[in-house]
């Protein structure tokens, strides 16, 4: 939609969008550049406090995608006022509001409209150290790719509107992870974010759309083991009875030719290559070294289902799918 827009050029721009970061980033002096994101979304949660609390989440997870620290956020909202109650949107921005400071920032205010479906997010201001920025691109060959969240969401998602959750350890799994804050840029150390040569998070392009995102400046494939991803419980069963999200088969119908499977595996396992997340993990792209070294300190930051999950090679910018690692 902006390919016919010209690029902005400013030698302070460190990206826009035509560069498929997470976030737009502006030099604001030798070490440091600011961070600038929007996002929101419908409700994913029969419960508004909760729904609050993930789209918040996922709002936020931009700046902590780009190794940042978020300091200001404004609500933005799309609310149908003359049929559902306005404390239903009290409870939704109490929702965001409590994540905005769990993750250290501060809630300043917002912009609301009339609409007849329920829309909540952020614009969400961080910084971040400029040698300690993570970008989308830059993973090496060689490089272990960490998740650092299970993957199911969209599904799970999709069975609770269709009210077709039987186990509700699902649900509330689903809704334990998606308002997860992925703050490891907070927990930590400068050398130990360094470490990192790039990252993204996990939403609506699923996770082969951002693994190729990280794979878009070429000369390098990813290997990822299908029976290494971490999923929610429940997940196949849901995806087995048809409860896939439209945007899964979008994503399947997208990025496929670049997913290769020479083992054809089950179509239901792959549902879970191109499901279509809402406040995903990191995937964070590190040396082998590294990535042993931090995958137990991430796993003690609460972040227990994280796994290692592919491996970077030289190659034609594909993902080849493999059983395991």
């Amino acid at each position: 939609m902006l390919r016919d827009l010209p690029l902005p050029s400013h030698e302070r721009i460190i990206t826009s969008w035509g560069s498929g970061e997470d976030a737009a980033l502006w030099t604001i002096d030798q070490e440091r550049a600011g961070i600038l994101t929007v996002d929101f979304i419908t409700p994913v949660s029969d419960d508004p406090r909760t729904w609050g609390q993930i789209a918040a989440t996922n709002s936020l997870s931009d700046v902590f995608a780009m190794g940042g620290k978020p300091f200001v956020a404004l609500n933005i909202v799309g609310f149908p006022t003359k049929t559902l109650e306005l404390d239903v949107l009290k409870d939704v921005l109490r929702g965001g509001q409590e994540k905005v400071a769990e993750a250290g920032a501060f809630l300043l205010g917002g912009h609301s409209v009339e609409d007849r479906e329920p829309k909540y997010g952020l614009v969400v201001y961080g910084e971040v150290r400029r040698d300690s920025l993570w970008k989308v691109t830059g993973a090496r060959p060689g490089d272990l790719l960490l998740l650092t969240k299970p993957v199911g969401t969209g599904i799970v998602a999709t069975a609770v509107k269709a009210d077709m959750v039987e186990d509700e350890a699902s649900r509330t799994e689903a809704a334990r992870w998606m308002t997860t804050l992925n703050d490891l840029p907070r927990r930590l150390s400068p050398d130990e974010c360094r470490m990192v040569h790039a990252c993204t998070d996990v939403t609506g392009f699923g996770l082969a759309g951002h693994v190729l995102d990280m794979l878009s400046e070429g000369g390098l494939k990813l290997t990822l083991g299908i029976r290494d991803i971490p999923l929610l419980p429940g997940v196949l069963g849901l995806a087995s009875s048809g409860l896939i999200p439209a945007g899964t088969y979008s994503n399947r119908i997208a990025y496929e030719d670049r997913v290769k499977d020479p083992s054809k595996h089950d179509d239901i396992l792959m549902d879970m290559v191109f499901d279509a997340q809402t406040s995903g993990g990191l995937l964070l792209a590190l040396g082998r070294e590294d990535a042993e070294r931090l995958l137990p300190k991430i796993r003690s930051f609460g972040f227990d289902r994280t796994a290692v999950i592919g491996r970077f090679s030289e190659g034609d910018g594909t993902i080849e799918i493999a059983d395991a690692l």
